[in-house]
């Protein structure tokens, strides 16, 4: 696991969270073994899935876990703690590790649904608690970034490529990198930020800007006037192109002629030209053919345009008629340039990708940067960390908002799918319940609602939970590639309508009617009886 951002250690958290581990401290309860459970109450942007990310940059954190010398003298300066503040309490936290602390979590990647545990921390009270706010920031953009991207993925359609321009728009650096990391996780197939490619070996891609095009006026700006072939010998490139431009009878802007050489002189492997600074169809089209098709004489295979503004469905399908007729039309001597990407970029959003696939379009890959880095369709997941047993006993937050009220103790999570290979539901269970098998008939009820229920007879069972730490790093991790892997192998096992933009079905979570009767059951000890007169 790399380290990638320095500020993640224990004072990264909120104060209440250290005054409460002093008041556990001061009570003697810092020790009491306890359990939290980490989950969201609602799936995002109106869908019915959410793609949990942000757990190897949590077991990283468990590692890592230690004040400093610093951090110690920092607290007991600091005014909140006061003068009055015992000195052993500092010694404790000076001490403080994560080694007696167990973490159950589901696999990076996978589909998950609101109510069920993402993480499971176990654990002594004081430092279970400590690690609450870290954690729900570890996790709460990393999945809310990761099921944006794999929203666009859905929207924009497997073949496509989806290529991340966000860092110009992201919250800072630390949004920057983590954007790029999850919108990779999330279905993306690249991104532009070169430290993100660095740190996680992510396919970097990117072109020019307008500044690029129109820093050249004319032919004369090319001082260099020949281009090196993949035989390593040199061809009069700029009067190559003057010829085809001209034998093809085009009347175009020189200077963005001009900076399409020089780019394509740079970089003749990869030559990807921003067509649309003056005219689209009537000179950067025109400009792009007479360069590709001199990179193709030459040896080299001209790779594609990008769209950055205008009607993008109307202007693919016309560059694409465009690209036709100039191959049918070119003189007998010149080989014809190959296929062309067309790339689009322009503030899209996932309701863009809907509509463009609705209108017909002719784009190969997406630049998508500020809806998809800063989550414009919803900013936050809400994430929430809850205390769901000490000392052995399960413990309930109880609330007029259904939604709010935790479903108490230790808890498994199985998968069950039926026998088309679609996961049916995800049913929780007492851990102390035996394992449920396939072929079993099982009663799954919905957790607040009696009447709700439904037997099932799985024909393959996954358990989402494994223990991922106790007290150091405990299974080895999928790399960043084999993540994005295993996400778009479950946007492929989910039926369809649960992924849907527009009215998903909802997804059922369960639980079995052991578990249910024992939560009901808790909830009526619990709930205070109220007397009126």
């Amino acid at each position: 696991m790399q380290t990638v951002n320095s500020f993640i250690r224990p004072l990264l958290t909120d104060l209440y969270q250290l005054t409460m581990a002093y008041g556990y401290w001061k009570a003697d309860k810092h020790q009491e073994p306890a359990v939290f459970d980490l989950h969201f109450r609602k799936n995002p942007f109106a869908g019915e899935f959410t793609v949990f990310a942000g757990l190897e940059a949590v077991l990283h954190f468990l590692s890592d876990f230690r004040f400093s010398e610093e951090d110690i003298d920092y607290l007991k300066e600091s005014s909140f703690f006061g003068e009055k503040a015992d000195p052993a309490f500092f010694s404790w936290l000076s001490e403080l590790d994560c080694s007696e602390v167990k973490l159950y979590a589901m696999k990076e990647g996978t589909l998950v649904f609101p109510q069920e545990p993402l993480l499971r921390v176990e654990g002594p009270l004081g430092i279970t608690q400590l690690l609450e706010t870290t954690l729900l920031n570890l996790v709460n953009y990393p999945s809310l970034m990761a099921t944006n991207a794999a929203r666009f993925r859905l929207a924009a359609g497997k073949e496509k490529l989806l290529l991340e321009f966000g860092l110009r728009r992201a919250q800072g650096p630390d949004g920057g990198v983590s954007a790029s990391r999850y919108s990779y996780i999330g279905g993306f197939n690249a991104t532009s930020n070169v430290l993100a490619g660095k740190l996680f070996k992510i396919p970097v891609k990117g072109t020019t800007a307008h500044s690029f095009i129109s820093s050249f006026s004319s032919l004369s700006d090319l001082k260099n006037r020949s281009i090196v072939n993949p035989q390593e010998n040199e061809v009069p490139f700029v009067e190559l192109v003057q010829d085809i431009h001209k034998k093809m009878g085009f009347s175009t802007h020189e200077g963005e002629l001009a900076s399409f050489i020089a780019y394509a002189q740079s970089f003749p492997h990869n030559f990807v030209a921003l067509v649309d600074t003056y005219d689209t169809l009537g000179s950067g089209i025109p400009n792009f053919i007479s360069v590709a098709t001199a990179l193709t004489q030459v040896g080299y295979s001209p790779v594609g345009i990008r769209l950055d503004s205008g009607d993008l469905a109307y202007l693919s399908k016309k560059c694409r008629k465009m690209f036709t007729e100039a191959r049918s039309s070119l003189p007998a001597e010149l080989k014809p340039f190959p296929r062309i990407l067309i790339v689009a970029s322009n503030d899209i959003n996932e309701a863009t990708l809907v509509s463009l696939n609705q209108q017909g379009h002719e784009i190969d890959a997406f630049g998508i940067g500020t809806h998809l880095v800063t989550c414009q369709a919803q900013p936050a997941l809400g994430c929430v960390y809850k205390l769901v047993e000490l000392n052995g006993k399960p413990r309930l937050k109880l609330s007029q908002e259904i939604a709010k009220v935790t479903i108490p103790g230790k808890k498994e999570i199985y998968r069950l799918s039926g026998m088309e290979g679609y996961p049916l539901v995800d049913l929780m269970t007492q851990v102390k319940e035996p394992m449920i098998e396939v072929g079993q008939k099982i009663l799954c009820r919905d957790p607040f609602k009696a009447n709700k229920r439904v037997n099932v007879i799985p024909n393959k069972i996954c358990r989402l939970h494994q223990c991922y730490w106790d007290g150091k790093k405990h299974p080895s991790l999928p790399n960043i590639h084999e993540v994005r892997d295993y996400v778009l192998e479950q946007l492929d096992t989910f039926r369809p309508d649960h992924l849907r933009q527009l009215n998903p079905t909802p997804y059922k979570v369960a639980v079995d009617d052991n578990l249910f009767q024992f939560f009901q059951d808790l909830w009526l000890k619990e709930a205070p009886i109220m007397e009126i007169s």
